[in-house]
Formats: C-alpha cells, structure tokens, sequence
C-alpha cells in the first residue's frame, strides 16, 4: 500500500453510519479527515466520538456542524480546508447524506402525500449536493490526479418501496450524476463512484417503515449469512483511494456480500 500520510479525506455525513466509519478508516491509514454533519446537542455524541477516534490514531482533523445544502456553510467548510490542505491533496470527497422525506408520492389526500418542498429538499441533501461540493472542490483546486469522488447509494434507487419513492428518486439522480461527474473529470485523474451497500442497520435505515423486515429478509437472503456492517463499506473505500484502483470509474459497486444477486 501508498503512504498517504498528510492527504486530507472531506466525509459528509460524519457522524454515524457509514461516513463514520470511513473517516475512522481513513485516520488509520494516515489521512487527516475533514468531518461534516449536522447535530442537535442531544445526536452530537457520535460526531464528537468520531473525531476523537481520528485524533487518536494522530491525524488532523477539522469538523463542523452545518447543513451541508446550504451554500454559505459549503464556502466557510472549504475556505477552512484550503487552508491546511495543499493543493491536490484532497484524496477523498465521500458523501454520505442521509437525511431525506419518507412519504408515499400519492397518499389519500394533501397532507399524506409528498409535498414539493420535500421532494427538493430530498433531492438538495441526497443527490445535488454531490455535485456542488465538487465543484467547489474542483475549482479550488483540492481534488487532484490521484483525488476519489464517493457517493453512497442503495439498491432502492431500481426498486420501489413503501414511502421511499422520494429517495429512491434521489438516489437514481445521485447514479447518474456520478456518471456524469466521471466522465467530466476523467481527462483531470478523478475518479468517481458510488457504493451500493447491502442492507446495513444505521440510524438512517431505521427510519425507513419496515425496515425490521427488510433486516430480516437479508440475513435471510445474504450468502454471508448476516447484514452489511458500515466496516465492510470503509474497507472497500481504503483499498479505492490506493493508486491501484485509479482505473475504477463511473460505476456502482456492489458492497454487499452478494445479497443482491441472492435476492433477484
């Protein structure tokens, strides 16, 4: 393996789940973490772990806790980080933002149903903002020739669920533009991806309706005869930042033990 050593991972989504784990991944193989996640006092617990988790295994770190849809916060976060990261050493841009409106497209009335606003802002928080933190990345001048651009994504994004059209609408938008991203910043050494982890018991997939079932039905249905842990997620993301896996653009990768191709 490449030391990395002093290259800065950006983790939106911080606090939990699969961002944590990540950025946890990251400090271990030498790479200061630059953490975003919004917290009330009564969440921030797991940010505050995390971060100190990282500090531990002796890399720097930079947090905040803003909303990540919001442009003004956007700058402020980037501004901080240019200032301690060199120019091309954002190795990793991971998004992780699971924060989105769980209602059917078409209730028995009004108030039952999707409302406008939900769908935008479902579709700012899991899909748009990958592209406008990259951007903002890209122009200036944090992510390099060697630089990784992952999006977290799921299997709803083909499927139809109770209550989840809303974010599985996002997550289709989140698939293409990862495609698009990729092939705009080929031609500059970026690569982008995103993962499509298995059934994983996070703080978000618990508050899908029937997710209990959903647990169950993948224990059932996976090879690896249990569920997706965040851990297996931030393995592939170690190996993906190495400069062997350069050439690994444009798609979605299966994070799954092979659930998905035991359940179709």
């Amino acid at each position: 393996m490449t030391s990395l050593t002093g290259e800065w991972a950006l983790v939106l989504g911080v606090s939990s789940g699969f961002g944590a784990s990540v950025a946890r991944a990251m400090a271990a193989k030498g790479i200061n973490v630059c953490g975003v996640h919004l917290d009330r006092r009564s969440t921030i617990t797991s940010a505050v772990a995390t971060r100190e988790a990282c500090e531990a295994a002796g890399v720097r770190t930079l947090f905040f806790n803003v909303n990540a849809t919001d442009a003004e916060r956007r700058a402020e976060v980037l501004d901080a980080l240019a200032q301690v990261c060199p120019v091309g050493g954002l190795r990793l841009l991971f998004h992780s933002l699971a924060f989105g409106s769980l209602s059917p497209l078409v209730g028995t009335g009004p108030q039952e149903s999707a409302r406008q606003s939900q769908v935008a802002m479902t579709m700012d928080v899991m899909a748009n903002s990958l592209v406008f933190w990259t951007q903002e990345c890209v122009w200036r001048g944090l992510l390099g020739s060697q630089s990784r651009v992952l999006a977290m994504t799921s299997a709803g994004s083909t499927r139809a669920l109770p209550a989840y059209g809303i974010v599985s609408a996002a997550k289709a938008a989140l698939e293409a533009y990862v495609r698009q991203l990729a092939l705009e910043l080929g031609p500059r050494g970026i690569a982008v991806n995103a993962l499509r982890a298995g059934v994983t018991d996070t703080p978000a997939l618990r508050k899908i309706p029937g997710h209990e079932a959903m647990m169950d039905a993948a224990r059932r249905a996976n090879p690896g005869g249990r569920l997706t842990l965040p851990q297996d997620v931030a393995g592939v993301v170690s190996f993906l930042v190495e400069p062997q896996a350069r050439w690994i653009s444009g798609t979605v990768l299966a994070v799954d033990g092979g659930e998905d191709v035991a359940a179709s």
